[in-house]
């Protein structure tokens, strides 16, 4: 399958111009995908944009991943109505390297093969380009008429935002038009991709291409993806759906994809994980005659926590997802890393007790009615106790005499304890 055709079948085509599928059969041909370096870290956002050049890849075509260190400088305008912060260099220089790490689980950069990855910042060519050069080499070949026609500049400009357009942000399009230029002159790139919504500013390239080096060069997007019922993706309560498990945990991250609808996961499953054409049609049959099993959610969530994390880390919340759920066994609640634990116990109520408390030993009733508010009263936990209704770290408990010590601590740190099934408390040893 050619790569125009697995993108197609993946529902990951939205526009694409004439003369893609012939040049992409003529020979080995580059591709790029800008990303905002505004960030160390890729979200789930930028995902879509990161399977397409893996696609690219696998098809023996060569991925340029270019960091926009000058745009992110500026400020891009489409889908946004206000401005961004603008960045230093220095931190544009370490989300660079963030970036380039994390793009490492997905493309080749270092094998040395005619089609590995490569990554450029057009900070490096823009930073020494004076504005007299600029206007000269780029702006006298695109028309006031032909940048206002653009949909990102004309919703800015027709009343959605307040604030209205600053001329940074109008020249944008030239900016990115040019980064385009640049590539097409010096890395042999013939065909930009990204979202729907970054059509316009692709287009421009194409036209400079065009119009300064009488060459031939291609657009293609992909959809902006959404949500069945309307809500954005990639958005939680708490935010972005981030890769660096220290802004989302992988127990996180993969809760995201197990929770995700069952329309979503057969659109989802084909754009984000590598499985063939075959194996999801299997999958999406299978998980229909038993929806309640979640076959697409969980086949979805393996193979992307894999691919963003590690085997380790998924094994890790699968173990984690069992212990909140009711099915997890003390070892397994021994096995979670500190960082795991509270991901999954996010939100419980929490209580401190002073660590010397614990290593010289407590009796369970003074720790939990006492020394914290786990239960109101002794005889509230003696009664529980007796109905072996109450657990410590999985554990059925069912002596009011017993010493909690150190060997309860889960990390050195904490202690889970548990009244029936959903009722959960922390104790943090400080």
């Amino acid at each position: 399958m050619s790569f125009v055709e697995e993108l197609r079948w993946r529902g990951m085509i939205h526009d694409m111009m004439p003369g893609v599928e012939d040049q992409l059969e003529k020979e080995l041909t580059s591709a790029y995908v800008g990303i905002d370096p505004t960030a160390d870290s890729l979200h789930i956002g930028h995902l879509v944009g990161v399977m397409m050049l893996k696609h690219f890849q696998v098809s023996g075509h060569k991925p340029i991943v270019l960091v926009g260190g000058a745009t992110g400088m500026i400020g891009d305008p489409s889908g946004k109505s206000q401005e961004r912060n603008l960045l230093d260099e220095k931190t544009l220089r370490h989300n660079q390297e963030a970036l380039k790490n994390q793009l490492k689980h997905f493309l080749d950069f270092d094998s040395g093969s005619d089609n590995a990855a490569v990554m450029v910042n057009n900070y490096d060519w823009m930073k020494e380009f004076s504005f007299l050069e600029f206007i000269r080499r780029v702006g006298k070949h695109i028309t006031v008429n032909y940048m206002m026609a653009k949909d990102s500049v004309k919703k800015r400009l027709g009343g959605e935002s307040k604030t209205g357009m600053s001329f940074t942000e109008f020249t944008y399009q030239l900016v990115q038009g040019y980064d385009f230029l640049y590539l097409y002159e010096n890395n042999n790139c013939k065909l930009q991709m990204g979202g729907s919504d970054q059509w316009g500013n692709i287009t421009t390239g194409t036209e400079l291409v065009r119009r300064i080096a009488q060459g031939e060069a291609y657009a293609m997007t992909c959809p902006l993806i959404t949500k069945a019922d309307g809500g954005k993706f990639g958005k939680t309560e708490s935010g972005n759906v981030w890769l660096d498990p220290e802004r989302t945990s992988p127990y996180q991250f993969y809760q995201f994809w197990m929770n995700v609808s069952d329309a979503d996961a057969e659109k989802y499953i084909k754009i984000f994980t590598l499985l063939n054409k075959e194996e999801i049609e299997t999958l999406v049959e299978k998980h229909n005659e038993a929806p309640h099993r979640r076959e697409l959610q969980k086949v979805l969530a393996k193979e992307i926590t894999v691919m963003v994390h590690s085997e380790k880390d998924y094994e890790a919340a699968v173990a984690a997802s069992e212990i909140l759920f009711g099915k997890g066994t003390t070892e397994q609640l021994k096995s979670l890393d500190e960082r795991t634990f509270l991901s999954v116990f996010d939100g419980v109520p929490t209580f401190e007790v002073e660590k010397q408390d614990i290593e010289a030993g407590v009796n369970i009733l003074d720790l939990l009615a006492d020394k914290t508010e786990v239960f109101a009263s002794k005889g509230e936990l003696r009664r529980m106790l007796k109905g072996g209704g109450f657990s410590i770290n999985r554990n059925k408990m069912n002596d009011a005499e017993l010493t909690i010590n150190a060997d309860y601590l889960l990390n050195n740190k904490y202690i889970l304890a548990q009244k029936g099934k959903k009722n959960y408390y922390i104790i943090v040893a400080k």
